[in-house]
């Protein structure tokens, strides 16, 4: 068959499969692909978005995928073109997000020659399903390689017709009977990163206490405010006696300490892919649970008791801090609102101070935490807020990961943009440092340069560069700011000082202690 031909059986392929947005980025050896793209696109098939940084690009695909619930392909040239790819695939893969890496190679012939961009590009993702044929995708995170032979392009007549939407979401249906819990036993349940809304559907049908991470999506009824500080400082932590765990939690070690306990059952929905400590003989993994009864109220009373104390101790002591900025975020997400938090302090510092929203909402709060880095997070960002129609799309993240993902603000003219509303506590560094080991005293003479790392980079300057609107704004005006409809992608940074962040954690850890000591 040729190029052209294999190209236009891949986009009916994928049209199949479900996609409706389709990445590339461009390149001679992908020719056939771009064009037969461009084709499908004109033809009401899918939505075309062109990246001229494959990393970026990747992570576009990535953010398309987890905002729309559907397989995403991200189409690259061969050679050094794929290695762009990996960091993506890597989160992808790790988060089981349905992201396909598309490449195009030079026939096998060519491969250990000295061809131009020629390298075995076969199973170059460790962990990600590999294939070389169009007829054995899977519908999930994936790289298929094609070798494309010349002629590379030729007049062809594509043929494409749109599709009717089929039902392909990132999961599949649930099978089987849930592992039925009963009650009796003290029980929390820990919603990591897509638990979703099953985590906090199990905790009210059985009053328990529900430990939701930020981008659960269960952080909302009676979710716990401060959960990780309770688990360090409340008597309760101390009262538990079986743990049930879903999504994939990452974020603290208090729950990672928490997990990793022997001396107590611990039910986890999933398997060690997602579990984050290695399993003893105390873990079980099912592929669904549901809580045999109700519980009595007291465990959940207390747990809520202690919670509304410790949340008074933290709004108490970090008003002024860089903490009103995750609050500010937290409370400008509208009902069918979305926000995507960048890792590192951005993420922590909303997992300490956002309420719970109100169930029913339909508010989508994600995250790239299958790996938890700071790359391709604007790009991520802006392909969730295309993927996916929001009242408000927001992106939080912290200096950093801006400067670092900054090309993902590298958009061609004709291409689509969503309206997003990108906010960078911006602290010239890395202050998440501070609060770990790297920020003892000890290490201070280490910790700027090796650790905090400033750049002293003008974030205005460089949006200016890409064509996207800047604002500086305090924190005391980021509220209204946040409210204003502004059609496109702009840039609200919000100066912080990351000084005493490590004083105040103790403070608040402190005092916290002293408010729950009974």
């Amino acid at each position: 068959m040729s190029a052209s031909g294999d190209a236009r059986r891949l986009i009916h392929s994928l049209a199949a499969l479900g996609v409706r947005d389709a990445v590339l980025s461009p390149g001679s050896r992908s020719g056939p692909l771009a064009v037969g793209l461009l084709a499908a696109e004109r033809a009401g098939v899918l939505r075309l978005h062109v990246r001229v940084d494959e990393r970026e690009a990747a992570f576009l695909a990535l953010g398309l995928a987890k905002g729309s619930h559907r397989l995403v392909p991200v189409v690259t040239t061969s050679g050094t073109a794929v290695a762009n790819l990996h960091p993506a695939m890597l989160e992808a893969l790790h988060a089981d997000v349905p992201v396909l890496a598309v490449t195009a190679d030079r026939p096998a012939r060519l491969r250990g020659t000295g061809a131009n961009q020629t390298t075995d590009q076969r199973e170059i993702f460790p962990g990600v399903p590999f294939t070389d044929r169009v007829d054995e995708l899977s519908g999930r995170v994936q790289h298929l390689n094609l070798e494309l032979d010349e002629p590379l392009l030729e007049p062809v007549e594509w043929g494409f017709e749109p599709h009717g939407p089929p039902d392909r979401t990132m999961r599949g249906e649930e099978h089987g009977e849930p592992h039925v819990l009963d009650i009796g036993p003290r029980t929390v349940v820990v919603a990591g990163d897509d638990a979703r809304q099953p985590a906090r559907v199990l905790a009210r049908d059985a009053r328990w206490p529900l430990l939701a991470e930020p981008s659960s999506g269960s952080r909302n009824g009676e979710a716990l405010v401060t959960y990780r500080q309770l688990l360090v400082h409340s008597p309760l932590a101390s009262r538990i006696e079986r743990v049930v765990s879903l999504g994939h939690a990452t974020l603290t070690r208090p729950v990672a300490r928490l997990l990793a306990r022997t001396d107590v059952p611990v039910v986890h929905v999933g398997t060690q892919a997602t579990f984050p400590v290695p399993a003893g003989p105390n873990v079980t993994f099912v592929d669904r649970v549901a809580a045999g009864g109700v519980d009595e109220s007291s465990w959940l009373d207390e747990w809520l008791a202690d919670d509304a104390l410790a949340t008074a101790v933290v709004d108490d002591l970090t008003v002024g801090t860089p903490y009103d900025v995750a609050r500010a975020v937290n409370a400008a997400v509208p009902p069918g609102g979305l926000l995507f938090v960048g890792s590192s302090s951005p993420v922590r510092d909303l997992d300490l101070v956002a309420r719970p929203y109100p169930v029913g909402g339909k508010r989508l709060i994600i995250a790239n935490r299958g790996l938890a880095g700071i790359d391709g997070v604007l790009s991520s960002a802006i392909g969730a807020a295309l993927g996916r129609p929001s009242s408000r799309a927001i992106a939080y993240v912290g200096d950093l990961t801006f400067l670092h993902g900054s090309n993902g603000l590298l958009i061609g003219p004709g291409e689509p943009r969503p309206d997003l509303t990108v906010v960078v506590a911006s602290d010239d560094g890395g202050s998440i440092f501070t609060t770990l080991e790297q920020g003892a005293p000890d290490f201070a003479a280490s910790f700027e340069r090796v650790f905090a790392t400033p750049t002293g980079a003008d974030i205005g300057t460089l949006c200016r560069g890409y064509g996207v609107p800047h604002r500086l704004v305090d924190v005391a005006a980021l509220p209204a700011a946040l409210a204003e409809d502004v059609p496109g992608i702009r840039v609200l940074e919000v100066p912080v000082d990351r000084t005493g962040r490590r004083e105040l954690d103790a403070r608040i850890g402190a005092s916290i202690r002293a408010v729950l000591d009974r």
